[in-house]
């Protein structure tokens, strides 16, 4: 749907759900929604963004297909949110991936593992890549270490320099000031929301979904992998500390800090990916946007195939597989990042402006 005819249809179904306000228990867009009269195209990027795709309203409103009013808020918002990744991305020429979603993530996974087998080819030969390292710096004799670092440096702090670019764009675009994005009761009260994940638990009873059951298994998966996630990190900057600052080289005990950090969060994530992934698999299509689908998926699959290869290479580490796996996990990592400010995982920064914003305008209702 082009973007003008999209705002139009969005514009519609909020005032017709302004008039009804059968849904205000349901999530935050609801009590959000009733402080408005009318609809710019800025309130309804917002309230677009602060849509947790719980899907309780369409299956209660009245009004949904078949009805002729046709209401069906969960698509049409899951629709502007793509236009908003979409439009606040950068560099322009790239945010055509945002319309090819899987496609596009697909592509970028494949070359990244292909690149990096080939430049361990390149630099150590195939003779160090199937030969069994053992102790410390076992990695970097595979992967030299500036090969290993410079490179996921570079591509993690321009990913977040877009994704940051295009929500200070979102928030000023929304009519946001400096002094609100700094208002620390608002922040904590966003960042209280974002961490329970409060609006994933719809009115109280849980998701309409997959279908119009309620339920609260996408409330926990998502749990599982935000702060399966966050251990990894974890992981990771314990071993980047021990290794730049303690000058202890990975691979490390199977009882360190970062082996455990990176298990456990492993573990969450390819159990919370492959419930998504099987919940998204089951949903209703009707109340679904195919472009949010793709790119729902690719970002599952991603995290999916580096949680996978990242126990693999901790199982076999020690054995003549330890440099493929390497090599693979690294052009994973890679591709999860590269895609970073191209895919769904520019969400997490939208939807937590969204949710200050909500916090300041309760404060002040």
């Amino acid at each position: 749907m082009p973007a003008a005819e999209l705002i139009k249809e969005a514009e519609r179904q909020m005032v017709i759900c302004n008039a009804c306000r059968y849904c205000e228990g349901f999530c935050a867009v609801f009590p959000a929604m009733e402080l408005r009269r009318t609809f710019a195209v800025r309130d309804l990027t917002y309230l677009a963004n602060l849509c947790f795709d719980c899907r309780d309203c369409y299956y209660a409103c009245q009004y949904a297909p078949p009805h002729e009013f046709a209401v069906n808020v969960p698509k049409v918002f899951a629709e502007l949110r793509v236009e908003t990744y979409r439009d606040y991305s950068w560099p322009r020429m790239l945010s055509g991936l945002y319309r090819r979603g899987g496609l596009a993530g697909g592509l970028i996974g494949a070359v990244s593992v292909a690149v990096v087998l080939l430049l361990v080819l390149a630099l150590r030969g195939p003779g160090l890549l199937f030969s069994t390292h053992v102790g410390p710096g076992a990695f970097y004799a595979v992967v030299p270490y500036a090969a290993m670092v410079l490179p996921a440096l570079a591509i993690t702090l321009y990913g977040l320099a877009v994704l940051l670019g295009g929500v200070i764009r979102f928030w000023r675009d929304t009519h946001g000031s400096a002094g609100e994005m700094l208002d620390a009761r608002a922040f904590l009260r966003a960042t209280a929301d974002a961490f329970s994940l409060r609006y994933l638990g719809g009115g109280g009873a849980g998701c309409n979904y997959p279908d119009e059951g309620f339920s609260h298994a996408r409330r926990w998966l998502h749990h599982l992998v935000f702060y399966g996630f966050l251990l990894d990190l974890a992981a990771t900057t314990v071993a980047a500390i021990y290794d730049h600052f303690l000058g202890w080289p990975a691979p490390y005990p199977l009882l360190s800090g970062p082996v455990v950090l990176g298990t456990l969060g492993g573990i969450m994530l390819v159990i919370g990916t492959v419930g998504l992934l099987y919940l998204k698999w089951q949903s209703d299509p009707v109340p679904a946007e195919r472009r949010m689908a793709r790119m729902d998926v690719a970002f599952l699959l991603a995290l999916l195939l580096t949680s996978v290869t990242g126990l693999l290479l901790l199982a076999l580490r020690e054995t003549p597989a330890m440099g493929t796996l390497l090599a693979i996990h690294l052009g994973m990592v890679a591709a999860l990042f590269i895609a970073l400010p191209y895919g769904k995982f520019a969400h997490l920064f939208y939807r937590y402006a969204a949710l200050i914003r909500n916090a300041i305008e309760q404060a002040r209702a």
